[in-house]
């Protein structure tokens, strides 16, 4: 089970049995918009907050993998969620909808994979047959809480990144047909020392490069073991400092085998500086677009490597540095079945 030192390696391999992708109107605009389940055209999504917005749609995306399950909710034994508003309300309030027993993350842009180990980890050792995990983000109220309303319609500096307006979530169970989870590396805090809020890939990404080393060192698997490694979202200035870092640490990635969440989300033309971030991008990415690709067989196997920045607004204010987080989960292709 335990593999070295952070990595759990899963022998009842717990199955990815459906998914539910919700977005906002400016991820309908890029290039993933046929892998969701549901595009919203409001960005308040009828309601008269942000905050409640983000709630609606992380509603929906949950009820939306439990139906495509064939499932009621009182069938889940456990809800794993996570968000990056403060005391991770949008979750909770939907907790109290859906009526299901919860469990509250917090791994800000890290909580898609993180939930899906914790989940895996579960189901494994036999503490649940069913789980939903889900992770979600809302462009407004995400720039509201950490950096300026968008309606102050402050200038973002190249290094910016877009937060993703959507919610992604997935049901596991115990048994079923589907994508399986075979492994999972917990992260450990890296800190780099830098406090700009405006360049979380460049801070993200040496926690990236700590987790993907002990992975393989702890699986000791080759280099070339995945079709695809995916980072949560790195961005433009993240995404090549990793690259740079796990040449350094002579873990020899092809370059052409690692892509980033928050780079193919948006086209390039969209004004998302150096692309998408927040807990609902890589969510959104891999319960849709990714595990569509790989139900299609053109992924075998898969490592999501989610990164977050764990700081607050008051982390900030009082001038600390950004420590950070990645999370990775194995993910391969359902196992052919017997005749």
């Amino acid at each position: 089970m335990l593999k070295g030192h952070q990595t759990w390696e899963f022998e009842n391999q717990p199955v990815i049995i459906s998914t539910g992708i919700v977005g906002g109107p400016f991820e309908a605009k890029g290039p993933l918009a046929n892998d969701f389940d549901l595009l919203h055209e409001d960005l308040w999504v009828g309601q008269d907050s942000y905050e409640k917005a983000q709630k609606v749609m992380l509603e929906e995306s949950i009820t939306k993998a439990v139906e495509k399950a064939e499932l009621r909710n009182e069938d889940i034994h456990f809800l794993l969620t996570g968000d990056l508003i403060n005391q991770l309300t949008p979750s909770s309030f939907a907790s109290r909808t859906l009526a299901m027993p919860f469990l509250g993350l917090f791994g800000a842009c890290s909580t898609s994979m993180e939930g899906m180990a914790l989940a895996a980890m579960i189901i494994n050792a036999n503490g649940a047959d069913r789980i939903v995990t889900a992770a979600s983000s809302h462009n407004a109220a995400t720039e509201r809480q950490f950096r300026y309303p968008t309606e102050y319609g402050s200038q973002k500096p190249p290094t910016a990144q877009w937060t993703v307006t959507a919610s992604g979530a997935v049901v596991m169970s115990n048994i079923g047909v589907g994508p399986v989870v075979t492994s999972a590396t917990i992260g450990k805090v890296i800190d780099m020392g830098l406090t700009d809020p405006f360049n979380m890939g460049g801070a993200m990404a040496p926690a990236a490069a700590d987790t993907l080393v002990a992975h393989f060192r702890d699986l000791g698997i080759d280099h070339d073991h995945y079709d695809l490694i995916v980072t949560g979202d790195l961005g433009k200035i993240g995404s090549p400092i990793l690259k740079k870092l796990l040449q350094q640490k002579k873990l020899n990635i092809s370059e052409d085998t690692i892509i980033d969440c928050g780079l193919i989300i948006y086209h390039e033309d969209q004004p998302v500086q150096a692309g998408g971030s927040g807990a609902g991008c890589s969510a959104a990415v891999t319960y849709g677009h990714l595990l569509n690709r790989m139900k299609k067989g053109e992924i075998q196997k898969m490592l999501i490597v989610a990164t977050g920045a764990l700081l607050s607004p008051l982390s900030f204010q009082q001038k600390e540095s950004i420590p950070c987080i990645a999370h990775a989960v194995s993910i391969e292709a359902a196992p052919s079945q017997p005749n």
